[in-house]
């Protein structure tokens, strides 16, 4: 009588179990339609997308296409600056581009001759043993100068990278976004974080750049003061004074101009290094945005009733759980 009120029970147990799995293997399948389903509606909406760029790269010839692909109308920006903004139908920002890149670059070059001017009249103060006086005030021109130079360099460079990064943006036709923030950052290091919406690793990225950069000219400006001291010091000509005013011998000139080459070319590697990094960062960062993870996830525990063998009895039943991982 027990065995019969268990085997009632086992049979109750698994009919439910029964139940519950085909409900829950019905649910499965639903859903496996639906994302196949999405699946098949965002192929053939690429694949249509593809047919109409196909049929448009028919209509014209290989490089002036109605259709180019964003690779080569940012390579051929590259070359020719303002042919994305042509592309995009944006020519009346060919002004702006060229009056302002040609502006800085000719404010860059004229400040540049300058600094060159008090270089020179430099040298020959300190070779004719002018004063202390003179000499400085010469060498904060030449500085003051180079400064100048400096920063319209990086304006004009600085608006020529603006306008591709534009043209890229505007892009009209179909483009990834993981080509889109892959290019940006090799065009500009940060702008494929911000547009892949991580805002946060934008001052890590430019701070980052900003202390490579301020590494690499600390060491070279010592590299070139010790390699122009060492040099007069070695050139046989006694009348000749250094900076340093012969404080250093030729060796230690030498060991020091070797430091700071080295630590230099040192730094040139880690900045490269580092943007690399900053390419790879935003290409995984637009990659993992739009890659798909099910929000059905789960763990499902079910009672499943087991046969089970045994050398006294040979086979028997038992009562057991059932474990699936749905992902």
């Amino acid at each position: 009588m027990r065995f019969h009120w268990l085997t009632i029970l086992a049979v109750i147990i698994l009919a439910v179990g029964m139940v519950d799995r085909v409900a829950a293997q019905d649910s499965r399948f639903a859903q496996v339609e639906n994302k196949t389903q999405k699946q098949s509606n965002r192929q053939l909406k690429l694949e249509r997308r593809q047919i109409a760029i196909d049929a448009g790269r028919m209509t014209q010839s290989k490089l002036f296409r109605d259709t180019m692909p964003i690779s080569r109308v940012t390579a051929l920006s590259i070359v020719v600056p303002g042919l994305s903004q042509v592309y995009n139908k944006q020519a009346w920002k060919l002004p702006i581009l060229y009056g302002s890149v040609g502006t800085m670059a000719a404010l860059g070059i004229s400040a540049g001759n300058k600094a060159k001017d008090f270089k020179q009249q430099y040298n020959d103060a300190v070779y004719n043993n002018q004063s202390r006086d003179v000499c400085d005030n010469l060498k904060s021109k030449e500085l003051k100068y180079n400064t100048q130079k400096t920063i319209f360099m990086l304006g004009a460079a600085a608006t020529y990278l603006y306008f591709l990064g534009d043209g890229l943006l505007n892009y009209p036709n179909y483009g990834s976004s993981v080509k889109k923030a892959t290019t940006l950052s090799m065009i500009f290091p940060g702008a494929g974080q911000i547009y892949n919406g991580s805002f946060w690793k934008v001052p890590i990225v430019l701070g980052g750049f900003a202390t490579m950069g301020y590494i690499v000219d600390f060491n070279n400006r010592g590299y070139q003061r010790y390699r122009q001291a060492y040099k007069l010091m070695t050139d046989g000509d006694d009348k000749t004074i250094d900076e340093f005013n012969g404080r250093y011998s030729s060796t230690v000139l030498k060991n020091t101009r070797d430091a700071f080459r080295r630590n230099r070319d040192f730094s040139i590697i880690l900045t490269c290094a580092f943007y690399l990094l900053n390419v790879v960062d935003a290409h995984v960062d637009a990659h993992l945005k739009d890659y798909d993870i099910s929000d059905e996830l789960s763990v499902r525990l079910e009672p499943s009733l087991l046969e089970l063998s045994t050398p006294s009895s040979g086979r028997a039943h038992g009562i057991g759980l059932s474990m699936s991982v749905n992902f």
